[in-house]
């Protein structure tokens, strides 16, 4: 397993492309900022992948992009395993319902990311992880 690991390190881009919505922009921003004397690495993390992401008006975002209020699946491809999250802004997060802050590691790596989009994700035991996205669902429109 490890060697598959390897070769994919070397053949896959490290940083896959990556979509926001606009009308997201100032909310992640602002979140950024504030979160810059209390998770500086975080908030580092959340601008940089804001600073190379392609933003784009909300009628002309992918559906299959991770968006916030996606619900998203995706596998670890060391152990197979798949999980299910949606994405929300830190007040809507609740773990147990597996609402997911996009200012947590987990959320930024998400954030923008289209099915079949691969990356690394370091777990809190330090194991580099291999995530895939699965598939995307947006949340349905409230009129």
């Amino acid at each position: 397993m490890t060697t598959s690991v390897q070769t994919l390190k070397k053949t896959t881009k490290r940083n896959p492309k990556i979509v926001i919505n606009a009308d997201d922009l100032a909310h992640l921003e602002g979140l950024a900022d504030g979160m810059m004397k209390r998770q500086p690495a975080l908030a580092d993390r959340l601008f940089d992948e804001i600073g190379r992401a392609r933003i784009v008006a909300a009628a002309k975002m992918p559906k299959n992009v991770v968006s916030m209020g996606s619900t998203v699946t995706y596998r670890d491809e060391s152990t197979g395993q798949e999980k299910s999250v949606t994405l929300v802004y830190p007040e809507e997060a609740d773990i147990v319902q597996l609402r997911v802050s996009v200012m947590t590691p987990i959320g930024v790596a998400l954030l923008g990311l289209a099915e079949g989009a691969s990356f690394y994700w370091d777990t809190r035991e330090n194991q580099r992880r291999m995530l895939t996205i699965i598939s995307v669902e947006q949340p349905a429109l409230e009129h």
